[in-house]
């Protein structure tokens, strides 16, 4: 995903960030329980769920990559509605929208003063147009967070033949956006292309967080020193391993939670003509919820706007569809129906994610037992672990007593911010979380079950 620098550069880039590493304290940790999370990762990761959204020129030429050489006379969406966006979104579910405020082709959503390649000299809105504006308020009035992805490939900008005067030019972008549109959630860095260049990396995320200390940044683990969160490692919406918040690079752990990416439609991140069969189905988009989410990552869902700038109705009718069937999956809590015990251990049975049980101080193995006034039948299980005190779980069982002996229903390993198991149906009065192994006491927000069936099972 990251370009290559040169020996020269890259020593001076090495240098760059061996001394930003040292200013800030930053060393090697002497064990993955030793890290913890920000409050910014705690915050962010209790979203979950986010949409990226991809709309510019390649919109109105049938692309997927343009290559900086469109007309801005071609941006003209006749029917643009944000409001119609966010309202398919909320729906969705999703809690951020990230814009991407500039694709690889270099044209601009905003009116940028650093160059003329925008929509200020496009014919929409008769170049007085700011779709980053209209985007950003649109969704905060929805209640969504926003943020935006500045692509670092440029392929229209003649300065990007020149490191250092494409930095100057990106960096000054970077200011606009971040600040004149409010609290940014997030801040995309993919180094798709590139062609060779070389980015002043260090540079651009100071810059960033001059105006937005509390933005994440979103990059490949190959920016580990600088990202927050770190790509899952494909775009096809799984978590293919067991989940780990914090990841080692060069002898240095960090908190790096991990974003999951893939879109609505099957391959294409820009509208296109004509489409319709790319249109995930719900089942599919269900088993993307449940290996990302599931596992323990954020979604961020793919959208595309059409030619009117409106999300096509089948896309939005899709999104509802997604939203409602999640509801429906995970909205009745069997737990709920447990025998209260007026003691620490509620706190993880109660839906309140507010609260959390810890099991005793410096202790490696515990149990969190539910109890039911009459046996239940459940299929699913949903753990979450309070994170703020780091990542401990490192070995569990859900197990079903059956009169005689504890049987396993689910075994796993990490279970990190949200872990979702699927089993086959068992029914049982009592029922218990037995954490056979963790680095620490382990902290757990909540312990929840579901009967699901053949409700649409994606599994």
């Amino acid at each position: 995903m990251w370009c290559l620098p040169s020996a020269e550069t890259g020593v001076k880039l090495v240098a760059l960030l061996a001394l930003a590493a040292w200013s800030s304290g930053f060393a090697p940790a002497g064990n993955f329980a030793d890290v913890k999370p920000s409050p910014q990762q705690v915050e962010w990761q209790d979203l979950e769920f986010g949409v990226i959204i991809h709309f510019s020129t390649n919109t109105f030429l049938d692309r997927e990559w343009g290559d900086g050489k469109a007309d801005p006379s071609v941006f003209n969406p006749t029917q643009f509605d944000a409001e119609q966006w966010m309202q398919g979104i909320q729906a969705a579910g999703a809690k951020y929208v990230v814009l991407v405020a500039k694709h690889h082709d270099g044209f601009c959503l905003w009116p940028t003063a650093q160059t003329d390649y925008s929509v200020k000299t496009s014919p929409w809105k008769n170049g007085h147009g700011d779709l980053v504006q209209e985007v950003s308020d649109a969704a905060r009035k929805h209640g969504l967070k926003f943020g935006v992805y500045l692509s670092p490939w440029d392929r229209h900008e003649p300065r990007y033949e020149d490191s250092g005067s494409y930095d100057k030019y990106y960096t000054e972008e970077l200011d606009e956006l971040a600040q004149n549109y409010g609290d940014l959630v997030e801040f995309w860095l993919d180094g798709a292309g590139s062609a060779g260049h070389v980015y002043n990396f260090p540079r651009m995320i100071e810059e960033l967080r001059t105006y937005q200390p509390n933005t994440l940044v979103f990059a490949d683990a190959g920016l580990f020193e600088y990202g927050d969160i770190r790509w899952v490692g494909n775009e096809q919406g799984v978590i293919p391993y067991e989940n780990w918040n914090v990841i080692d690079r060069h002898g240095y752990l960090r908190w790096r939670p991990v974003e999951v990416d893939t879109p609505l439609r099957k391959a294409h991140w820009f509208w296109h003509p004509n489409d319709e069969s790319s249109l995930k189905s719900l089942p599919e988009l269900i088993s993307t919820y449940e290996k990302s989410v599931g596992r323990g990552g954020q979604l961020m869902l793919g959208l595309a706007p059409d030619r009117r700038g409106l999300l096509p109705e089948t896309d939005v009718a899709r999104l509802r569809e997604f939203g409602a069937a999640i509801h429906q999956r995970y909205g009745a809590n069997l737990v709920a129906q447990h025998i209260p015990r007026h003691s620490a251990a509620d706190r993880a049975l109660d839906g309140d994610l507010d609260t959390f049980w810890s099991a005793p101080v410096g202790s490696h193995h515990s149990v969190l037992e539910v109890e039911f006034p009459k046996p239940v039948t459940f299929d699913h299980a949903m753990i979450m672990e309070w994170l703020n005190d780091g990542q401990h779980v490192q070995h569990f069982r859900v197990e079903v007593w059956d009169v005689t002996d504890w049987k396993v229903a689910v075994e796993g390993r990490a279970i990190g911010h949200k872990r979702i198991d699927n089993f086959v149906p068992v029914t049982a009065s009592r029922v218990r979380l037995n954490i056979l192994a963790s680095s620490s006491e382990a902290h757990i927000r909540e312990f929840q079950l579901f009967s699901v069936g053949g409700n649409l099972n994606a599994h």
